[in-house]
């Protein structure tokens, strides 16, 4: 056991001390630990005190203006990790999460996104509990950001937008979709407004994006049109501004504007339609159109200029376009 412990102490000193340095420390700690006995932490013990003090990182997460949606899954992640390691947080090391998340991916054939998103959920918690001193350092520093794929993401062209707008049966639907593809919102900041968040003179709306962090939105003369005459034909007095179909009338939620989007590309033969798209089409529409990439990142509410370049795609004709202009 005792062996098991200076092991675990060379491992963590490994990358702040030289050889000879760390020659001496394990000399030292033979030596120091003659008198002393040693005995393991019973799993029992270890997973009470991980639970603990993952519902206190939640927590922390939660003052810090996190949604609920980012927290949930923050804690799916960190739970599944703590249940496969079956490890103490003093105890797992640059190794263990390294074999983990290798594990994961070949087992479960995941993105190399999905890993990524992993590997930095446990790189916030790991570097949490060195920030409230119940671990001396990271073990997650040395894994470094995994590589992706840059991928062309489809957008939605004028002609599909115009498709689904035609094949709305309901006022809603065509409000929604307006929504959706004039302000590039997020569905969350969507489901979030209320009636009173709307300025139709300014055609212009208040919403609260991620850490509730307060931003203006604007919208066309259509969206004016079709919004009005959505909220006109309500008979329900729900703050909401966008609620279900049928009584009781509720706000709707992520899910169900993503399901009636769905919905609405599969009428017109579009697979994969999420609310989300819409958001990358406005953004790419408006670099294309000359807007600076800076307003389009207050627009989006970016914190970072480099998100906002992975959202907007700009058009290969337009590269096209460009090439015949400046170079050929």
């Amino acid at each position: 056991m005792k062996e098991q412990f200076i092991d675990s102490v060379m491992l963590a000193m490994q990358s702040t001390l030289d050889c000879q340095q760390m020659k001496q420390l394990k000399m030292t700690l033979r030596q120091e630990l003659q008198n002393y006995s040693l005995a393991a932490v019973p799993a029992e013990s270890a997973s009470y005190d991980n639970l603990m003090l993952l519902q206190s990182f939640i927590s922390a997460k939660r003052v810090e203006g996190c949604s609920e949606r980012s927290v949930h899954y923050y804690q799916s992640v960190i739970e599944h990790f703590m249940a496969e390691t079956n490890l103490s947080v003093q105890q797992i090391s640059t190794a263990t999460i390294r074999v983990y998340l290798a594990t994961y991916q070949s087992e479960r054939n995941v993105s190399k996104v999905t890993v990524d998103n992993m590997r930095r959920i446990l790189s916030s918690f790991f570097a949490w509990l060195e920030d409230e001193d119940y671990i001396v350092k990271s073990p997650v520093r040395r894994i470094h950001k995994v590589k992706t794929d840059m991928l062309v993401r489809e957008i939605l062209s004028d002609e599909q937008l115009e498709q689904m707008r035609d094949c709305c049966r309901t006022v809603r639907d065509l409000a929604m979709l307006d929504v959706l593809s004039s302000t590039g919102m997020r569905v969350g900041e969507l489901v979030r407004l209320n009636r009173r968040d709307v300025n139709f003179q300014e055609r212009q709306c208040v919403v609260f994006g991620k850490g509730n962090k307060e931003r203006m939105v604007y919208f066309n003369a259509r969206t004016k049109i079709h919004l009005q005459a959505y909220l006109k034909s309500r008979t329900d007095d729900d703050e909401a501004l966008f609620v279900s179909l049928k009584a009781p009338y509720k706000r709707l939620q992520i899910s169900g504007v993503e399901r009636r989007v769905k919905q609405l590309g599969r009428k017109v033969q579009m697979e994969h339609v999420h609310p989300h798209k819409f958001r990358r089409t406005l953004a790419t529409m408006a670099i294309d159109k000359g807007m600076p990439i800076e307003q389009v990142q207050r627009l989006l509410g970016h914190v970072r200029i480099d998100t906002t370049l992975h959202y907007a795609m700009v058009s290969q004709n337009n590269v096209k376009m460009s090439h015949r202009k400046y170079i050929a």
